[in-house]
Formats: C-alpha cells, sequence, structure tokens
C-alpha cells in the first residue's frame, strides 16, 4: 500500500496577494460655493449694469488720467505720505519706549499724547492746527525765526503736523506691541553680556519686533495714502484737491471723482506689493517656509487645475 506525502515548504501556507489596484481619487464636491460663486458674480453684474445705464462721461476719465494737474497731486500725495509716516514711525518709537518707562513722568506724558490724539479724529485736528492763529498771534523763536501764525502754519505744514502726530499715536501701540512681543530673557541676556540699555534696544529687541510691527505699519502706510484725502479741508492741494478743481471746471464731478479713486487705487496697490514683499523679509527665521509669492501661488494653482483636468493623477 502506497502513501502519497504532500511535502509543503516553509512559504505554502502564506496567502497570495493580488497586487494594489490604482486608486481613483474622486474630489468632494461643494454646491455652496458654486452658489455662492453665482450669487456674488450675479451681484458684480448688476453693479456693472447699473454703472453702464448711469449717466457718467466714462470717456472723461481716460482724457483726464495723466492730466498736468492729477499728476501734480499723485505726486504731492505721495511726498505728504511718506513724510507724514516718517514723523509717525519716529514719534511713535519714541512715544513706545516713553511709555515702557520705569519714569512716571514720561510714562504719563506718553499716555495723555495717546489718549488725546486716537481720541479726537483726524478732520479735527487738521482745522486746529489751521485756526491756532486765534490763540497764537506769532511765532516767536527769538533770533531763529519771527513771524505771524498765518504766514507759518501753511497748508502743507498744517496737513503734514494733523496727519504725522496723528500717526504717531497709531504707531505708539504698534511698536509697544512690538516691544512686548520680545521674551524678556533677550534682554537679560544682552546685559549679562555687558550691554547698555540703548544698545540692548537697538542690536536685540527692535530687530526682533520687526516681525511683529512691519505688517500693521505696512496697514497704516496705506491707510495714511487715503487719509490724505482730508487734506482738501484745509485748502492743501493733493490728488482729490485737484480732482474736485477739474470737476468743477469741466462740469464732470463724479467723472473726476472716479478718476481720483482709481489712482489711489493704483497707489495702494503697488503699496500693497511693497508690504508683501517687506513682510516676506522679516518672516526669514520666523517659520520654516516664507509665505508664496504671487507668482509661486498662480504656478500652483495652475498645477492643481493641471491635476484635475487628469482626474488627480500628477502628470
Amino acid at each position: 500500500m502506497t502513501t502519497d506525502i504532500s511535502k509543503k515548504g516553509p512559504g505554502d501556507d502564506v496567502p497570495k496577494v493580488r497586487p494594489a489596484e490604482a486608486i481613483k481619487a474622486i474630489p468632494v464636491r461643494h454646491f455652496g460655493r458654486y452658489v455662492a460663486a453665482v450669487l456674488a458674480i450675479g451681484v458684480l453684474a448688476t453693479i456693472v449694469y447699473a454703472f453702464s445705464q448711469g449717466d457718467i462721461n466714462w470717456g472723461a476719465i481716460p482724457d483726464n488720467f495723466f492730466d498736468d494737474r492729477i499728476l501734480r497731486g499723485v505726486r504731492e500725495t505721495l511726498i505728504l505720505t511718506f513724510l507724514s509716516m516718517l514723523i509717525g514711525v519716529v514719534g511713535g518709537v519714541v512715544l513706545a519706549v516713553m511709555r515702557l518707562s520705569k519714569n512716571p513722568v514720561t510714562s504719563s506724558i506718553a499716555w495723555f499724547y495717546i489718549w488725546f490724539f486716537r481720541g479726537t479724529p483726524v478732520l479735527v485736528q487738521l482745522f486746529v492746527w489751521f485756526n491756532l492763529g486765534f490763540v497764537f498771534d506769532y511765532v516767536n523763536l527769538g533770533p531763529v525765526y519771527k513771524d505771524e501764525w498765518s504766514d507759518f502754519m501753511t497748508p502743507f505744514l498744517t496737513a503734514l503736523l494733523g496727519l504725522g502726530l496723528n500717526e504717531a499715536a497709531y504707531m505708539a501701540e504698534i511698536c509697544r506691541a512690538g516691544l512686548l512681543s520680545v521674551d524678556e530673557g533677550q534682554t537679560e541676556a544682552a546685559h549679562a553680556l555687558g550691554m547698555s540699555h540703548n544698545k540692548t534696544l537697538r542690536r536685540v529687541v527692535l530687530p526682533q519686533a520687526m516681525r511683529v510691527v512691519v505688517p500693521p505699519t505696512g496697514n497704516e502706510f496705506i491707510n495714511m495714502l487715503k487719509t490724505t484725502s482730508l487734506v482738501a479741508a484745509v485748502q492743501y492741494y493733493e490728488l482729490l484737491k485737484y480732482a474736485q478743481d477739474i470737476g468743477t471746471s469741466s462740469g464732470a464731478t463724479v467723472e473726476a471723482l472716479l478718476l481720483a479713486a482709481c489712482w489711489y487705487l493704483i497707489m495702494t496697490s503697488v503699496l500693497s506689493v511693497g508690504q508683501f514683499y517687506l513682510e516676506r523679509y522679516y518672516a526669514r527665521g520666523s517659520s520654516r517656509s516664507l509665505p508664496a509669492t504671487p507668482f509661486q501661488k498662480i504656478k500652483a494653482n495652475m498645477l492643481s487645475l493641471s491635476n484635475r483636468g487628469t482626474g488627480g493623477v500628477p502628470q
């Protein structure tokens, strides 16, 4: 009698595994997004249609876009913006240091300054500076300068003081927040190395505080550019004032205002790009990856769209 003995190897009991099939990823459909997009496009189309049917001479905008008065107004607006922000930033740093000082006198003075200038509207401050001639008849600085207040306080100086000193109050709080964001151990370590208080502030604290200070400062810069339109009330000729004069002389009042709005959009857009790259510069070392530039975002969106078109499989 013959017995068949089947011999099994050590791997014969292991089940065979089928090769993995390609997984087809199906993106989740967000119908709410499509509805919101349709509604947004509908509202935008309605607004555009309403403006197209209005009694507006759209040809007057390109005709006066590069008018000499408009370009002069753009130049004066930029000059006033930069000088006012310079006063605001320098004054804000000084006030922030005074506010954080252990001296109760300097701290109280800084607190009162911030309280007063943040608590009153900019337009009111401009009018106060413009009409201080009712309080001071002359400006007497001894042998250096002496003149009547009305001749001393020109529209340009009124605009510069009104905007710059008001901005210093806001920049003081921004700078104070930036200084407080730096760990106290940094200051203690600098003092342990023998660095003076002023040297520690310049070389250790302020460079680290810039990451917190720069983003809101950029917003303040853009806001200052638009706030300069208020100085037309004190007869200083900048972009809005020149646009109003063009609208009055030509009878195209609304068109002149839309022209000024176009220039404001152009200038704020340029400043926004500069703000982005400045923030990106100071973000080095604080995050593992820097924020993507606009070109990098466009490239990433194009690759995302191409991947979706191929069923989610990268080519």
